[in-house]
């Protein structure tokens, strides 16, 4: 019996799969045997059981890591298990917790990540982002944009540390985008220009309608001017003129012509600036102040307009006071707003001309 006890110890310890954890040693109940056979046969056993032991773990460590490998394939799209090759490893692991990020095509050849399906923790957020970069440049997308709202603010570290760059902000979101590709960027920078809209407006008894700004610089401290502001997103430029006179005096009234442009640089936060002067028909003639804006309004003659020391002594001004007295007075004629669609964009929008034929427009 303890011939046969040390044959099996022989094709246990032959075995392939013993190893170190084989010298473990285990519990086991008293034998019987003579103290020699004892021995040998409880070394026999305790050989034999470590094996099975480690048999038993290394199947069960092939097993989960064929199941790894199943469920990472199932888990990462196709063309990123193709990429990685299942034995290849990525510099950055990709866990259970990475996923591609919903996207939509932009018209660049690149993507726009859907902000409203960002998951909130960053951990999560960081690996998505990882894998969502590797999946888009396989599919040779050559840029990404990403819109963080506010309430996501703590993500914005996260995408900058993965090479994104700011493109522009407003009161609730910040715009990342990233370039893909090779080369420089072709992605459109962000807006470049901010437009502003000017009312001249004349009543039938020579008076043009003016007012005092409440925050002004020292200098215009008391001069009296067109009313004046920005126009909004998605608004012409003529009807930003008609609100703006509206807000700030309460007249309403009609549009009639674009009698001039200013096209100035590095403005507001170094920023273009385009100042279109409106002339426009008065509807109604009482005024009613934005006391928040506006220190005064009034109706002023245009001969007291003119002589104002502000005007007279300003190149720019005094051009365009001269460009809408010539208007007044048919010696010049300025740029109607004209509806048009257009099949390049989709778009029905207004163009500016002046038609010719117009008498009041003849010099």
């Amino acid at each position: 019996m303890v011939k046969s006890n040390v044959l099996s110890l022989e094709r246990s310890l032959s075995s392939p799969f013993v190893g170190r954890r084989c010298c473990r040693r285990i519990s086991g109940k008293q034998c019987s045997l003579p103290a020699r056979g004892r021995s040998s046969l409880s070394l026999s056993l305790s050989l034999s059981l470590s094996l099975s032991q480690d048999i038993s773990c290394s199947s069960a460590r092939i097993s989960r890591k064929g199941i790894e490998l199943e469920s990472q394939k199932k888990f990462l799209p196709n063309d990123l298990s193709r990429g990685f090759g299942l034995n290849k490893a990525y510099k950055r692991p990709y866990t259970r917790k990475s996923y591609v990020l919903d996207a939509a095509d932009d018209e660049y050849d690149g993507v726009i990540i859907d902000s409203e399906r960002l998951p909130h923790n960053p951990s999560i957020f960081a690996s998505a982002l990882q894998t969502s970069l590797f999946h888009w440049r396989l599919k040779g997308k050559k840029g990404v944009w990403l819109k963080l709202p506010l309430e996501l603010s703590d993500l914005v570290p996260i995408a900058v540390k993965e090479g994104f760059k700011y493109h522009h902000a407003e009161e609730d979101y910040v715009m990342l985008a990233y370039w893909i590709s090779e080369g420089p960027s072709m992605l459109p920078g962000n807006a470049s220009h901010q437009v502003g809209v000017g009312g001249f407006v004349i009543n039938n008894k020579n008076e043009v309608l003016v007012v005092q700004e409440k925050h002004c610089a020292p200098a215009f401290s008391g001069f009296w001017k067109l009313p004046t502001g920005f126009i909004l997103e998605a608004e012409e430029i003529f009807e930003g003129a008609v609100r703006e006179v509206k807000e700030e005096t309460g007249i309403d009234t009609e549009f009639e012509e674009v009698v001039a442009f200013r096209h100035a640089h590095r403005v507001a936060f170094e920023k273009s600036d385009l100042f279109f002067i409106c002339m426009l028909r008065p509807l109604t003639t009482t005024i009613q102040i934005d006391d928040l804006e506006i220190q005064a309004a009034k109706w002023m003659p245009l001969v007291d307009f003119v002589e104002q020391p502000t005007v007279r002594g300003d190149q720019l001004f005094r051009k365009i006071i001269d460009i809408c007295i010539k208007r007044l007075s048919k010696r010049y004629c300025g740029l109607s707003a004209h509806h048009l669609s257009s099949e390049f964009d989709g778009t029905s929008s207004c163009l500016y001309y002046n038609v010719l034929d117009i008498p009041d427009c003849s010099s």
